[in-house]
């Protein structure tokens, strides 16, 4: 497949990103931002998205989309770290390193991943730590993305640890490394670098190079990426060109200091008292989101209304989704798809009601997993300096004439 001058072919278009800490005193927890306008412009392989900036690409997937177990290609959120991203990558030529704790160093490539491993296919979520951000007051530090920097794929590639195998991986061997192409413009910056602890290495995590059936796309990742289910996407690293596997844990900046989270109950600080004992953010929380109706469409009075959306979780299952009109007094149960691709994939739900009142209505949104695991409402999630993991429950309001 030919990418070449990628990035040549994309008009620069960006809206800036706010990032920052606000200068308020209170924290509290609110509804994520719901109104940001589609850009005029697509990027390559993209139909038009929410866009905060174009180097990096930042691009946000419009509500409407969560209506179905699978985002398509086109419309899937994008999240760069660094701004130089290579602008073409041969596919005939492309492989990927194997080093540090192995038996021997090798390189395999493209073309030996797909004929040379066992093949595996798997659908799962992939969600910013930091989706939903816009929801946290004062404003944490990052992306303020709205509600969709997420989506969820069919990934088809090699298992991670058949690729270490083949390299033998020595006992001492405890954490794996993985980097991969974007590169920071200044040398002092450190590289998008993340590790992973040799325990927790399963037959999920995968290198994938396809995504719903096609090669993945170039902002998605071109031509492999790490897929770890069940986790926030911080660690499934685009372009994926180099795995180390290391003794001791490395000293990284975005493994040390960034996508972390207050080390206590509620995972919760306060903006004038940070928690010094922090963890990494790691398996999803559950969560749900309606993808029909928006807020501001118009619906008629006494008919037939069906909600869409997706619920998940970190791969626990979802058990429920429950829908509220009446502001969450009473819930009644949504009605869930089969459940056929997998407990790390969306489930789509629908719910019939018939508005009976003209006026505003507000449709509210909460899933269960079978750990018993349910969302909060927004006012109850606590604070966190980098507005991590928000999972409050969704609502839309709509009118009805």
């Amino acid at each position: 497949m030919e990418r070449r001058d990628f990035f040549k072919k994309a008009i620069v278009t960006a809206g800036a990103v706010a990032t920052g800490t606000s200068t308020l005193e209170a924290d509290e927890t609110v509804h994520p931002i719901d109104n940001r306008k589609v850009s005029d412009i697509a990027f390559p392989e993209k139909r038009p998205l929410i866009t905060y900036s174009d180097r990096p690409p930042l691009l946000e997937t419009p509500r409407e989309v969560f209506t179905s177990a699978l985002t398509p290609n086109d419309l899937f959120f994008v999240r760069w770290h660094m701004p130089m991203i290579p602008n073409y990558i041969n596919p005939n030529t492309f492989s990927i390193s194997i080093n540090g704790l192995v038996e021997k160093e090798i390189k395999v490539s493209l073309k030996e991943l797909k004929t040379e491993f066992k093949q595996v296919e798997l659908t799962a979520v992939l969600q910013c730590g930091g989706n939903s951000r816009t929801a946290f007051k004062p404003t944490a530090g990052g992306i303020q993305w709205g509600i969709g920097a997420m989506g969820c794929a069919r990934w088809k590639g090699v298992r991670l640890k058949d690729v270490l195998k083949k390299a033998g991986l020595k006992k001492e061997a405890a954490w794996i490394g993985f980097n991969g192409e974007d590169k920071a413009v200044y040398n002092e910056t450190a590289n998008f670098v993340r590790e992973l602890k040799l325990e927790h290495l399963n037959d999920n995590i995968i290198l994938a190079y396809e995504m719903n059936g096609e090669d993945l796309p170039y902002l998605n990742g071109y031509p492999l990426r790490l897929i770890i289910p069940g986790n926030y996407s911080d660690s499934w690293i685009k372009m994926i060109s180099n795995i180390t596997a290391t003794k001791e844990k490395q000293k990284l900046h975005f493994m040390e200091k960034a996508y972390r989270i207050p080390d206590n109950e509620c995972e919760c600080e306060t903006p004038k008292n940070l928690v010094k004992k922090t963890k990494p953010i790691e398996e999803m929380n559950v969560n749900s989101i309606i993808g029909y109706p928006v807020t501001g469409t118009k619906v008629r009075n006494a008919s037939p209304l069906v909600v869409r959306g997706v619920a998940f979780d970190g791969g626990h299952g979802i058990k429920k989704v429950q829908i509220s009109i009446d502001g969450g007094k009473m819930w009644e149960d949504a009605l869930l798809d089969d459940g056929s691709e997998g407990k790390y994939a969306y489930r789509a739900f629908t719910y019939t009601c018939k508005p009976k009142n003209s006026g505003k209505l507000t449709i509210m949104c909460k899933a269960t997993n079978e750990k018993g695991e349910e969302q909060p409402f927004a006012k109850d999630i606590k604070w966190n300096h980098g507005g991590y993991k928000y999972n409050g429950i969704d609502e839309v309001t709509v009118e009805v004439v």
